[in-house]
């Protein structure tokens, strides 16, 4: 997902070619909501309450709690299953046709009933409008979806991907209600209708208001009566006085490194704490290959060869995040240490200086990193003026950081006027085809003009196919060489997942794993 390791990432979808998803006996959530609400604070934005157009971590949180899938994946898991369907599986060794059977009595929050209708109409809706700021660029694979009755959905895919499940677990599986929604454009009230644990009651500017979903049947089981979500549009600083000031009882994505040190190391009886969880968020610097400075392949190594990870998790990140030497992150099956094993940890400006030399440079080599503020982290700015000021004090650049709104930022990167650009990503689903094919497959969102015929002919195609996920090590483990040695992107670092949380507030831990799902009805406040 443009821009999510202490439990266990595991293979996703091993056996699933010839085995069944089934629920696990819960025929419905406790929607009975008896807790206190919660109010969470956090400085993303959501950029969309309609699944057919969010592809930001704001909005998914949004769509993971008001809206249902097929499939979900269950707290500290990474492996979907059951949620709207009773059981899903392939129909097929080649992993083409994947079939699923809807639970009975399903309905939306506003009484209306869920079939294979509104399901097939959701995924026909989503690649139809095929927004660019949303999630259709995930299913290219998808020809056509079935529904021989109101229960059934049947998936018939262009091309094998043992990774099917799982996206559909993800938000971009939403289920909207045909009924509601225009199958030609995107729903643009702030209104959603979903059939999850939540109904959203108002979205305005500052906040969005959720109730518990009485008509919900699935396997979560809701712990509080309700989430207040406040918007601080980038306000770290405001964030962190509403939090000490008791006005929210989480603060979530936005806090900056320096604060969550200062709560962890602060006063004990402040009545805040920090919660840590996993994490495979990622960010990368991205070049695009067809600029006349960027594009050079010396004058990248020589950054590989320059930049110090280390001294960037120290001083910008307070050790909130850790070095990231490949682009598949670790703790997901696949991962390997490409970057380290080509450039090293330690800088070099003699490699540096021979990169260059190669390329036939001989002064000093004058760019621009482009930043934008708050998108990819409240540090992303700082970031990247502490790697402009690496590579000039090694004498062989002369750098500087521009740093512009988010709106601009993405406009300018598709219209191919950035060399060198920051991008962060957190998974739509933890396997490491969720790192690769949306950075180097065919219409990837990286817009850098990069393209490897043996990625996106071979090996993108042939470890989807891979229904045993761990037999796809080898052919990743290609990919990610390909990739530092011709260098398109540089990996930076890999998060910690943090939310500070005020005392008598519980159930964070489950919120912040692997899956990238974060589950307002396992909060619970005393």
């Amino acid at each position: 997902m443009n821009m999510r390791n202490h439990w266990p990432v595991l293979p996703i979808v091993a056996g699933l070619a010839s085995g069944l998803l089934t629920g696990c006996g819960t025929d419905s959530g406790d929607s009975g909501g008896k807790g206190s609400a919660v109010v969470m604070g956090m400085s993303d934005d959501v950029l969309a309450t309609d699944p057919a157009s969010g592809y930001d971590p704001g909005s998914w949180l949004l769509f993971n709690n008001v809206f249902q899938s097929l499939l979900s994946f269950p707290d500290g898991g990474t492996e979907p299953q059951p949620e709207a369907a009773k059981e899903c599986s392939f129909q097929d060794t080649q992993t083409k046709v994947f079939s699923c059977t809807l639970q009975d009595g399903l309905k939306f929050s506003n009484g209306d009933s869920l079939t294979s209708e509104d399901v097939k109409f959701s995924f026909d809706r989503m690649l139809k409008i095929n927004d660019d700021a949303g999630p259709a660029i995930m299913f290219p694979m998808l020809d056509k979806v079935e529904t021989p009755d109101e229960k059934t959905v049947v998936f018939k895919l262009k091309v094998p991907d043992a990774t099917f499940p799982s996206k559909i677990a993800s938000g971009a599986g939403s289920i909207v209600d045909h009924r509601q929604y225009d199958a030609d454009g995107l729903r643009e009230d702030g209104e959603a209708v979903g059939s999850g644990p939540y109904k959203l009651d108002s979205f305005g500017e500052d906040e969005a208001v959720f109730s518990v979903n009485e008509n919900y049947k699935g396997t979560a089981e809701v712990k509080n009566s309700g989430v207040t979500l406040k918007f601080f549009h980038g306000d770290q600083a405001a964030l962190k006085k509403d939090l000490l000031d008791g006005k929210v009882d989480i603060a979530y994505r936005g806090l900056t490194a320096s604060d969550i040190a200062d709560v962890e190391q602060g006063d004990k009886d402040s009545g805040v704490k920090v919660v840590e969880g996993s994490s495979a968020e990622v960010q990368h610097l991205v070049f695009n290959v067809d600029d006349p400075v960027a594009g050079k392949l010396g004058v990248r190594q020589a950054i590989a060869h320059l930049i110090d990870r280390d001294a960037l998790i120290r001083d910008v990140y307070e050790d909130t995040a850790t070095p990231l030497y490949s682009i598949i992150p670790a703790g997901i099956a696949g991962h390997n240490t490409a970057f380290f094993d080509l450039y090293g940890a330690r800088p070099s400006r003699a490699k540096a200086a021979a990169a260059l030399e190669d390329e036939g440079i001989t002064g000093k080599v004058k760019l621009t990193l482009w930043s934008t503020p708050s998108r990819y982290g409240p540090a992303t700015d700082q970031e990247l003026k502490a790697i402009a000021e690496q590579l000039n004090d090694s004498g062989l650049f002369d750098a500087e950081v521009q740093s512009v709104a988010y709106d601009r930022y993405e406009k300018d990167i598709a219209a191919g006027k950035y060399g060198v650009y920051v991008k962060g990503w957190v998974p739509d689903y933890p396997d490491a085809d969720n790192f690769t094919a949306p950075f180097f497959g065919d219409g990837n969102v990286l817009s850098n003009n990069y393209t490897n015929t043996t990625i996106t002919g071979t090996l993108i195609p042939r470890t989807a196919a891979q229904s045993d996920r761990a037999s796809t090590d080898d052919d990743f483990a290609k990919l990610q060489d390909i990739v530092a040695e011709q260098l398109p992107v540089l990996p930076v670092w890999q998060a910690k997942q943090y939310a500070v949380v005020r005392d008598g507030v519980y159930g964070l831990e489950y919120c912040l794993d692997a899956s990238t799902v974060f589950r307002f009805w396992d909060l619970s406040k005393s």
